[in-house]
Parts: structure tokens; sequence; C-alpha cells
């Protein structure tokens, strides 16, 4: 079922040019050597030249006219070419010719609303829905369309966190578009949404009047003279969810959308098999209920009833563990409706160590989009909730076991050129077409191609608890302390083997209520037993047949078998290491369960780990451009000196 449209109302533009502004915050696959030593020298004399012409790339404006065309090659060819790897970020291959257009303010922004018509039962400002928005536009000849990348979220223009007006670019991407992109005939824009910034209504939380409201500004983005028609979404965490938001109506105007750490479900962020992490009861109110409260009199448009939902169904979603009354998750889950109605492409990037947004929203969703005929490629690495291309971000939010033995290679300096080629293709249709594979990298940093992600075709292996994984805990128990149970352990592997995807923990249990929790911890230890965490799966025992579905049984007398999975997880474990598995109440990030329980694990062959693995000597490994900003130089050397 089609969401329900909005009727938009293309807004004026607003008069805001005197707003002030706020200063504020391994494998490699080797080409032909011959001749891509010939090309490497060329490009290379290409690039010198561009340098001493004042071309690179924060210094200056850059000048009217094509510059220097460079080749745009697969990305196992990467490696060779001379991106800029030194800076805080990534840069694409070549300037485009165009500025961006002069306005009135500083930032050669123009701000506008739009105005649509919002359901009378959403409260608040209904029926009179108000988007604001800021874009920008490249100084193109009279009569040229240009396309539309826009960032959707809630931090644009908002008192609550002291962020500068929407027509200011974001600094922690809105600025690199419009300095790299723009230029090659893109415009780009900046919209709050509901509640938020200049927005009227309430902040709902991604709820309907917010997917509303995404809705009315694509189409306003899409239908303008200068735009042709064609509009992108990008962003990363919250404004990396919006564009799952305005997929959903199948809006003509969306042709592509480039979500990163984003969410295909609220619900879905916070509950794992009726799991809740620490935040997930106060999400709502506690974090975003001050958005769009900045003492004036249009506050008013924020009594909303999911104002008041909110808290109650987060608090309820931790007791049952699911929705307990009403329709409030099922509004906030949009893979559904993706899948129904979107006829665009989809570019998804997820960090693998990402804490804030787990890997769960990737994987499997990128399988599921595919196997729906949606063009759909994925970039998946050992980063935080991070973007693919800073260094030190990527440093500075890695640690032993959580992404640092991936540590530079993670970073992806040929990511803007990847963004380039890609809005290419579907925003104006030239180019080849992008590959539709799945970029992975390792625990230990070696990247290589996926059709699809879990791979298919794996070999499983499987580990008895009590058995080929051996009791070293000393216990079969598990209390509600969050730190007794017990701890299994395999024989060194005789051969290293590569864990991909999704595994599986099957444990036969018996409790001493309906409730208890299990939180299982799985680690690579080495000859001297060091370990490092490789992943962690949890799941409230309510759910244990996995799902959304509460199941129920007779305490101390009726066995059930808990079928966890883990998030994602794609590590290396070499020979002469083992495989750790620990079982507790409760781990990293998650509440204690709301029914509390003593867990006792039964071990025999219904009690099993499985691992899927793949065939190294199968796969397509690359190198990408190597790193040569100062933090993975010393972190390089520092390594190189302790061995």
């Amino acid at each position: 079922m089609e969401p329900e449209r909005s009727d938009v109302i293309v807004g004026e533009i607003a008069d805001d040019a005197d707003s002030p502004g706020i200063v504020y915050f391994g494998m490699p696959i080797e080409p032909s050597q011959a001749l891509m030593a010939a090309a490497a020298l060329a490009v290379a004399a290409l690039f010198v030249l561009l340098i001493f012409q004042n071309f690179v790339f924060d210094s200056v404006e850059p000048t009217e006219g094509q510059q220097a065309d460079y080749e745009r090659v697969p990305v196992w060819e990467r490696a060779d070419w001379p991106y800029i790897t030194n800076g805080s970020h990534g840069f694409v291959m070549e300037h485009g010719p165009y500025s961006p257009s002069t306005t009135e303010n500083e930032w050669n922004s123009t701000h506008a609303f739009v105005d649509f018509t919002l359901p009378l039962a959403e409260g608040g400002s209904a029926p009179d829905g108000r988007v604001s928005l800021a874009y920008w536009l490249p100084e193109v000849p009279e009569g040229v369309q240009v396309p539309m990348i826009a960032e959707f979220g809630p931090y644009f223009d908002e008192a609550s966190v002291s962020t500068p007006p929407i027509e200011v670019p974001g600094t922690w991407l809105g600025q690199m578009i419009i300095d790299q992109i723009l230029p090659h005939g893109y415009g780009f824009a900046q919209v709050s949404v509901m509640g938020t910034g200049r927005s009227n209504h309430c902040m709902d939380l991604m709820g309907n009047a917010e997917q509303l409201g995404v809705d009315a500004a694509v189409s306003w983005l899409g239908s303008q003279s200068w735009s042709n028609g064609k509009v992108a979404m990008i962003g990363k965490s919250y404004d990396g969810s919006t564009p799952w938001q305005a997929a959903m109506f199948g809006n003509d105007y969306l042709a592509t959308i480039v979500p990163i750490s984003g969410l295909i479900g609220v619900m879905e962020l916070m509950w794992k098999n009726g799991s809740s992490e620490a935040r997930a009861p106060f999400m709502h109110n506690v974090v975003y209920g001050g958005y769009g409260l900045d003492g004036d009199t249009e506050d008013i448009g924020n009594a909303c009833p999911d104002y008041a939902m909110g808290p109650a169904t987060g608090v309820g979603a931790y007791v049952w563990g699911g929705e307990a009354v009403g329709n409030y998750w099922g509004e906030r889950y949009f893979l559904d409706r993706v899948l129904e109605n979107y006829n665009g492409s989809v570019y998804l990037i997820q960090g693998m160590q990402d804490w804030n947004v787990d890997p769960h929203m990737a994987v499997p969703t990128i399988n599921i989009l595919k196997q729906h005929g949606i063009d759909a490629k994925g970039l998946f690495g050992q980063w935080d909730h991070d973007y693919p291309d800073r260094p030190d971000y990527h440093f500075d939010r890695s640690a032993e076991g959580r992404g640092r033995e991936a540590y530079p290679q993670m970073t992806r300096f040929d990511w803007m050129q990847d963004l380039l080629e890609w809005f290419d293709y579907y925003l104006k249709g030239i180019g080849d077409k992008p590959g539709q594979w799945i970029e992975i990298q390792s625990n230990h940093g070696e990247w290589r191609i996926e059709d699809f992600y879990p791979p298919q075709g794996m070999e499983t292996l499987a580990f008895d608890l009590g058995g080929e994984l051996s009791n070293i805990g000393g216990t079969t128990t598990i209390l509600p302390d969050a730190s007794t149970g017990p701890v299994y352990e395999t024989a060194p592997f005789e051969e290293g083997i590569w864990i991909a995807g999704l595994p599986r923990l099957h444990v036969d249990v018996r409790t001493t209520t309906i409730g208890g929790q299990i939180y299982a911890l799985m680690e690579d230890c080495d000859e001297a037993g060091v370990c490092i965490q490789i992943g962690h799966a949890i799941m409230d025992l309510r759910y244990h047949e996995g799902g959304t579905e509460e199941q129920a049984w007779i305490p101390l007398l009726q066995t059930i078998n808990a079928k966890m999975e883990f998030f994602t997880i794609d590590a290396y474990i070499a020979a002469n290491h083992s495989i750790r598995l620990s079982l507790y109440s409760t781990g990293d990030d998650y509440m204690p369960a709301s029914t509390s329980s003593i867990v006792m694990v039964q071990e025999g062959p219904g009690s099993t780990l499985q691992l899927d693995i793949i065939d190294a000597a199968e796969k397509l490994w690359f190198e990408p451009p190597a790193c040569t900003h100062s933090f993975c130089l010393d972190w390089l050397n520092q390594t190189v000196d302790s061995t």
C-alpha cells in the first residue's frame, strides 16, 4: 500500500538574507604493469600541473571551464591512481567547470519554505505543514537544468543544539558537496525535518508528519524550473534515515538515495529480539524532545499526539519487548514500503563497528534490496559511526577489537569520486553504470568484493557447546548480574578461517520464570590467550524463536531453543587461534531484561555456534588508495616500531 501523499504547495522564497551567522563547530589485484605504468605517469604529470596551477582543492575557487578529465577506473585499480590521501577527507579527481551562483548572503544560498497539507490527526500545526530548506545552485548557462542532492535532518538551524542558520553549509558533509560535486553541475539543499529549525509542527521522531514533510520537500526540489527533475538524498545517522522515509512514497523525483548508517526502522535501531539498548526507553522525549522549542509563539505547534505516545511506547517496548498498543513503531518502519514503492537506486554505506546505528540496518538489507530488483551497492568498512573518508575520526573512534586492527586501510579517500560517478549515472545518465556489488572490509583491514552480503554459497561450521566448544568457565548457569555465565572455547584452529555475515547461536535453555536474556560475546584469542572482540548477539528469551512474536513456555520444566543471530561479523581467525564464546545476562550498550530470570544452558547437539565461512581464494581482493594523513602515518610507524 502506497503511503499517504501530501498536497504540495510551492512556497514563496523567504527573505532571510539578514539572518545572523553563528560560528560553530592480503591480496591486491595487480593491473598490467606496462599499461598502468604509462597511465600512471601521464596522470601524475597532469596532477602536478593542476597543483601548480592552483586548482587543488580547498584553497582557491575553481576556475571556469572544464579541467583535467581523469579516467575513471574500477575500485581494484584505484590504489595506483593519484587521489589526494593526506587531507581530513576525500576529494574528487577533477574539478568541475562551474562555481556556485551568488546570492544575497555570504554563503551563496537561498532560503525557501515548502507548504503542504498535514492530516488533522497529526495535531500541532495541522493542516498547515511548512518545511524550511536552503539550496545552492551552480552558475550554469541560462536554461540548463541541474539535478539536486539534498540532506534532510533535524540538525540545521536548531536552537536546542546551537547549530547555525540552515543557509550555512554543514561542515560534516554539505560543504564538501558544494565544493566538489556542485561544480560538476549539481544543486545541493539542506532541509529541516518537521519540528526542527524553521520547519513548523512537532518533532515526531520520524513519524508520519515528518515523512510527509520529507516527501513534500523532495517534490518541491524536483519540480523547480532550475531542476532537471531528479533528486538524490544523502546523509548520516538521522540524516541517513530520512532517505529511507522519502523512498517509501515512490516519489517520481527521487532517483537515488545514499543512506550512511541510517535507519530502516526506529524500533529496529534500539531493540533486537526484544532486548533493549540503554537509550531505547527514553529516545523520543529525552534525546529529541526539546527540538523545535525556542520560546516563541510557534511552540504551540509542538502539541502533537506523538509527544505523549513517544515516552509511553519507549517504556512499553522495554517492559513487553515490542509494540504494546497502537502503531507507533509500525508507523516508523520504512523498509517494507520502500520495497513496495521505490523505483530508484540505493548506495548503502555502513560502519561495521558502528555501535550507534548497528550494522543490522544494512545487513541483510542490501541483499533484500537486490532480491527486489533495486539497483544497490554497498560500502561496508570497519569504521564506527562515521563517513568512509575521515582518517582522524576513524582513529579516534576505534580501539582494540573495535576496528583498530583495520586502520588505516578503512579510510576510503576514493569515496568522493565514487559519489560523483554514482550521481553522474543516476542523476544525469552519463558514464558507465556503477558496479552493483558490496565492498566489504574484514576486521583486519582487507577489502574484497561480494555480489551479495552475507555472501551466498558459504560453508557452515557448527560447534557444540560442551563439545567442540569446551566449557572453560565452570558453570552452565547465567545469573541476572551481567557478569556470571558459562565461557566456551574451541581448540586452536589448524588453519585460518574467514567468518562472514551473520553467525548464529542456537542454545537450549531452561529458565526460572517466563523471561530472561542472553548476551553472547564472541572473541578471537591468540596463542598467549590475548583476546579481541569480534562480535556479539543478544536476545530477550520471550522472543526466543526470533522475530517479533512473543513466546510462552513452562519455567523450570520446559526446554526452549533460543535462536540467536549475531550482529554482522567479517573476521579472519588465524591458524593457532581459538574462538571464545562468553554468555551473560546483558552486555555493552544494553539494559538488563525487564523480566529477570536465572537461565540454565543445556549443552549438547541442541546448542551450537554456527559460523559461515568464505573461501578467500575465490574472492576478488583489492587495496584502496593508501592513507598518507598524519594520523595514518603515525599509527603505521608505531605498529612497525612495536614489531
